[in-house]
């Protein structure tokens, strides 16, 4: 991974951190803003959460003596595990609970494969947030030279984004402002301003929802934005929005 994480890139490795899957370099740098970054603390302290969630949910099973023997000598500590009275013998969510820490235990390919139908619900739960990232609606703007400038994605939930495809140059006391038109009584509306090209939520919360067709376009504007409320300077790029494939 990069230096430069985005939150996603600290969720994914958070959640690598808290299965035990990190390693290497990930790991070192997983302890590192573990220690140094708060976003990606609370990350990790909502997998650990949601992790034993799930383990809560799973039925108790006895584990053989084998298995609490492996168990054992991946522990940092001299104490025995098992208790000798089998009345005082603790859960096995309070066992499991004793390894977070100790990733050792996790590193063994048996051990990890033990973990497979805890991966299997972790990553439906990222497919499902992989199908809510994509898009419904794309609108690819087009600058006058017929070159694709940037594209709006549109998501199910109704957030826009703009991702620029390149630099745009931008003068000095000038701004970028993105617009939308979807009603030609209503006019073109801003939902957005940058001084440079860069990857930017569109805010289109208190709009209509996108429909296709819907125009999206970026023009040259002063500083602080249009005085008027309305496109001044000129048009650099536009494109209608269509259902994504």
């Amino acid at each position: 991974m990069s230096n430069a994480m985005t939150s996603e890139d600290k969720d994914l490795l958070a959640a690598e951190f808290a299965m035990g899957l990190a390693e290497g370099e990930d790991a070192i740098r997983a302890e590192r803003l573990l220690r140094e970054d708060d976003e990606f603390a609370r990350h990790y302290a909502r997998w650990r959460e949601r992790l034993s969630e799930v383990d809560a949910t799973a039925p108790a099973q006895p584990a053989s003596d084998m298995l609490w023997a492996r168990i054992e000598s991946g522990l940092p500590t001299a104490q025995p595990v098992r208790s000798t009275q089998r009345a005082a013998t603790p859960s096995f969510a309070e066992k499991f609970a004793q390894l977070w820490d100790s990733l050792s235990f996790w590193r063994p390919a048996g051990l990890v494969a033990a973990m497979a139908s805890l991966v299997l619900a972790i990553g439906l739960g990222f497919s499902m947030r992989e199908a809510a990232r994509q898009p419904v609606l794309v609108a690819v703007l087009m600058t006058d030279a017929n070159q694709p400038g940037a594209i709006v994605n549109v998501h199910a939930d109704g957030r826009a984004e703009l991702v620029p495809l390149g630099d745009i140059p931008v003068p000095a006391g000038r701004a970028l402002q993105i617009w939308t038109l979807w009603d030609r009584v209503r006019g073109p509306v801003s939902v957005g301003l940058s001084r440079s090209a860069r990857r930017l939520d569109l805010d289109v919360k208190a709009l209509p929802r996108t429909i296709p067709t819907q125009l999206f376009e970026i023009t040259l504007e002063p500083e602080a934005g249009s005085p008027t409320g309305r496109p001044t300077g000129p048009i650099l790029m536009k494109g209608n929005a269509t259902t994504a494939l």
